[in-house]
């Protein structure tokens, strides 16, 4: 990245405003060359009835860290991305605290991208996998 760390992560901040990205609390806290990392609370915003994170909210999570890391590989002037699959696999319940995801890529095509997302509890303990592919389309294709 020819921009530094901070405004990078100063920028995918200020993306959040009235998103579900903001609702949900996730906050951007490290990216670069091929990944993203982001956090999210497991707290009344993001937990199902029985108390666990919701894996609708994990899932919201591990697109946003892939669809960023995406983001931040495309030339934005001309081009933008959109996810078109996402999988997820949940492994582990968290009830509390922090999750945090992080997003590798592992495919980098012209039109093309697949990533491989990890979400881990504060004790380090993998909750969620995650594969997501999104596609990169010319501007010239954006509805308006």
């Amino acid at each position: 990245m020819s921009v530094d760390k901070k405004t990078i992560l100063d920028a995918l901040q200020a993306t959040r405003a009235n998103t579900l990205v903001e609702h949900l609390g996730i906050s951007f806290t490290d990216a670069g060359e091929g990944f993203v990392e982001a956090t999210m609370p497991v707290d009344n915003r993001t937990k199902q009835v029985l108390g666990y994170v919701h894996g609708g909210a994990s899932a919201a999570l591990a697109e946003t860290v892939g669809s960023v890391g995406s983001w931040l590989l495309i030339d934005r002037e001309k081009y933008y991305s959109v996810g078109t699959e996402l999988s997820v696999s949940h492994l582990r319940s968290a009830t509390s605290g922090l999750v945090k995801a992080r997003a590798e890529i592992v495919y980098l095509g012209k039109t093309s991208h697949v990533w491989d997302i990890k979400i881990t509890d504060e004790r380090g303990k993998l909750t969620c996998t995650g594969r997501l592919t999104t596609r990169v389309l010319e501007r010239t294709n954006l509805s308006k």
